[in-house]
């Protein structure tokens, strides 16, 4: 299986991919609260919660769900990674992904990753329709 991991810009082939602490942005509340380990409310609605997992590393076999991982960086970067460590299905996510102790880059898919509308209105339609799917 082909995984994927979007984060940080400028790793390499063979560069280890380890848990960090959560990205912040100067400025940002949803980032404050993260590194809080909260989760800021926005109309009343939960916005990006922090992960359950700070320990480990979150891959996918979703490209675009990556994708917009690496969208979150400051022209963050895409990669295909193989798992160091044994994998852990994460229940977090409405994509498959999985958790591991760290991730080894294999190859950089894309550099500095941003997102066009149109694909932030596919991904918000597959993301609605799979957080559909798991609540029923």
């Amino acid at each position: 299986m082909r995984y994927f991991h979007g984060g940080v810009p400028g790793l390499k082939p063979g560069d280890l991919i380890t848990p960090s602490s959560p990205h912040v942005v100067e400025g940002c509340k949803v980032c404050e609260a993260r590194a809080q380990g909260l989760t800021a409310m926005v109309g009343g609605e939960a916005v990006d919660p922090p992960t359950g997992r700070p320990d480990r590393v979150y891959i996918t076999s979703d490209r675009d769900y990556a994708r917009f991982y690496a969208s979150r960086y400051w022209y963050g970067d895409l990669y295909t990674a193989e798992p160091v460590g044994e994998l852990e299905a994460s229940t977090e996510d409405p994509f498959p992904t999985w958790c591991v102790p760290a991730a080894r880059v294999v190859s950089v898919y894309t550099q500095a990753v941003q997102l066009t509308r149109s694909q932030r209105r596919s991904l918000l339609r597959r993301w609605t329709e799979a957080d559909m799917a798991r609540s029923r």
